[in-house]
């Protein structure tokens, strides 16, 4: 399958990016670059070739929860020693006001769950987990099978019900 999203580099038109929410543009203008040097986080981005614009961008980074706060019917499964449970944080998912409402999120979704999935048959991963900016984003999640887990504001996708979409 032909990549849809490529890492952030130096070429790519940060300046030019507006979501409408300050914290997600700044975020890609004035810090992605350093998470991915760091290795904190690697930032994807979908470029809009006939103009070199950005269309969007996400960001993929381990991550682990509390084995307490996974629902009963999915923490049956985990050993009793296991405190924490790994998984693959979405940390940030926007799409620039100029492509917005054009199914460039979803697409930005699809393309951040395959790579999860993937990344899954070599590292741990039990779930990709996603912690809302605000209630629209939480409709968002909620719109494609994301699961809020008790008393955290975050939300997960199984990666069993991920590998469904992709086997």
């Amino acid at each position: 399958m032909k990549e849809l999203t490529e890492v952030l580099n130096s070429k790519h038109r940060k300046k030019e990016f507006s979501c409408g929410k300050e914290m997600l543009d700044n975020y890609l203008q004035k810090q992605a670059n350093q998470d991915i040097k760091r290795k904190l986080s690697v930032c994807f981005v979908l470029n809009d070739k006939e103009n070199n614009l950005l269309k969007g961008y996400y960001t993929l980074a381990s991550n682990s929860i509390s084995q307490e706060l996974v629902p009963a019917k999915f923490k049956r499964k985990f050993p009793k020693s296991y405190t924490s449970i790994p998984t693959t944080l979405l940390g940030r998912l926007a799409v620039d006001k100029r492509y917005q409402k054009k199914g460039i999120g979803k697409l930005l979704l699809i393309d951040a769950l395959r790579r999860s999935y993937e990344i899954s048959k070599s590292i741990g991963s039990f779930a990709v987990i996603v912690d809302p900016l605000d209630k629209d984003a939480e409709k968002f999640y909620e719109l494609y099978g994301f699961i809020k887990l008790p008393d955290s504001g975050k939300m997960f996708l199984p990666m069993g019900t991920i590998k469904e979409l992709f086997e």
